[in-house]
């Protein structure tokens, strides 16, 4: 069927070009130059005006049938005012398209060029501009003012029965958080994001797995920078420098001459080093470039690996800052135990029916839109910015399907902003139940806790050299 209609377009396509070949070839029979046009010409072209008009219209109306219901049944007690207001925009665009269009192929068609007819010109009207200005903006202002009574009902506050559930995005996947038997959602913060703590909810338990990862990556990243062989080459020239002019000045006699405090100093060098510690000291670095930790590195690469070691050092001491933090409220529960008991859940995410929902959305890397289609629902997600949204779902998902004729049917959380390669695979299913089920799936869910850290004896490394002009790591 589809070879067949292409086939049609082919070959009026080519009989429409072979028509207006034959046109141009009788124009030259008739010696007739192009640029010449009839008056039977003009009111060809005026009458296919209308008739394109009509076609025109026609076809506009086959899409309105065909496809103007492409919005399946809201599912959200506010969606029926976003349905509402989307309804009033499209038959005010509707009719402002017909009655447009209508005025343009009309005037085309009626005031087509004659040569006994001259136009009218005429710079200014008052009358024409206050209806084109004053009429849309009455128009525009009822908009607007419906619009934003609409937005005001989804973003207000949300009533003091409604069930809060943060949803935290990032690339390229979504996490929900439900709060546990305290009612209360422990406070996080993303310096102490982890493996086992994706959403950096703050703990003891927490900071202490937070400063072991911190630990081990600063530790492994000191040995790569304190093991470089270039580096420990250029320290133990430095050594072997300094000892040479230790040598040299007690050469010279000046010890000899020298009394009391000023003798002891002109025995060390501007380190504060004897000869015998920088003799132990060159001798630590030859054991050192025996290690196998010895690595050779570019000096870019080098570079990179002391800058990030003194990002590390930064970040654990903004987590010893959280430690030494005091939460405590006297008027909740604490938030070193408030988050201990809530409820993170990923794939999906479980909502009761006819039950107020107050989403809080978070995002840790950029911006995503969190956008659930069937509760007419959408919210950016900010980093650092927490937004909110309220609905209260009005179907379930067993009655969707049955409505939408569809048994594998699923409510969904999408991603609505381009946040990257993945982002058509960032979502999460939303399953809308009864009470009791919803009771159950959530009672189910297994509580968030941070598994106490166990402190591990750390192997012995030796010390860094100590050697003057070395750049070294500070915390601020």
């Amino acid at each position: 069927m589809k070879l067949l209609i292409l086939l049609v377009v082919v070959v009026g396509i080519v009989a429409l070009a072979q028509l207006a070949r034959v046109y141009e070839l009788s124009a030259k029979l008739r010696k007739r130059r192009e640029e010449d046009i009839s008056h039977a010409d003009h009111r060809l072209n005026a009458s296919l005006f209308i008739v394109f008009m009509l076609v025109f219209y026609a076809s506009v109306a086959y899409l309105y049938v065909a496809y103007g219901d492409y919005l399946p049944v809201s599912a959200s007690e506010h969606g029926v005012g976003v349905d509402s207001l989307m309804n009033i925009n499209i038959i005010i665009i509707t009719v402002v398209f017909f009655l447009v269009n209508t005025l343009l192929f009309v005037f085309a068609a009626k005031y087509y060029y004659k040569k006994d007819r001259k136009a009218k010109f005429f710079p200014h009207d008052n009358k024409l501009e206050m209806i084109w200005t004053v009429i849309p903006s009455i128009v525009l202002a009822g908009l607007i003012i419906f619009g934003l009574r609409t937005w005001n009902d989804m973003t207000g506050e949300a009533s003091d029965e409604a069930m809060v559930i943060e949803i935290y995005s990032k690339q390229f996947d979504w996490t929900a958080r439900y709060p546990g038997s305290n009612a209360e959602f422990g406070l996080s913060n993303y310096n102490l994001i982890t493996s086992n703590n994706p959403l950096g909810i703050v703990t003891n338990e927490g900071i202490a797995e937070s400063l072991a990862e911190l630990d081990a990556s600063i530790e492994k990243l000191d040995n790569e920078v304190r093991y470089e062989r270039g580096v420990l080459l250029s320290q133990k020239a430095k050594y072997e420098k300094e000892l040479k002019n230790l040598k040299n000045h007690g050469g010279h006699g000046h010890a000899e001459h020298a009394e009391g405090d000023e003798a002891h100093a002109d025995e060390h060098t501007h380190h504060g080093m004897s000869e015998e510690q920088l003799l132990a000291e060159i001798a630590k670095i030859d054991e050192m470039l025996t290690s196998d930790l010895v690595s050779v590195l570019s000096e870019t690469a080098l570079e990179a690996k002391k800058d990030k070691l003194y990002r590390l050092k930064r970040h654990k001491q903004r987590v010893l800052d959280i430690e030494d933090f005091d939460f405590s409220d006297a008027q909740s529960l604490s938030a070193w135990e408030a988050g201990k008991d809530d409820k993170i859940v990923k794939g999906e995410f479980h909502l009761p029916i006819g039950k107020e929902v107050e989403f809080v959305f978070r995002s840790r890397d950029v911006i995503h839109s969190a956008y659930m289609p069937h509760f007419r629902a959408q919210m950016n997600c900010v980093p650092g910015v927490p937004t909110r949204f309220k609905m209260t779902p009005t179907i379930t998902t067993d009655s969707m399907r049955t409505i939408m004729d569809n048994p594998e049917f699923d409510y969904v959380l999408l991603c609505n902003k381009v946040c990257g390669s993945a982002h058509f695979n960032m979502q999460m299913k939303v399953i809308v139940e009864s009470q009791e089920d919803y009771d159950n799936w959530l009672n189910e869910q297994k509580t968030f806790f941070v598994e106490e850290v166990k402190e591990e004896a750390a192997p012995e490394v030796p010390a860094a050299p100590v050697v003057e002009g070395e750049p070294t790591a500070s915390i601020n």
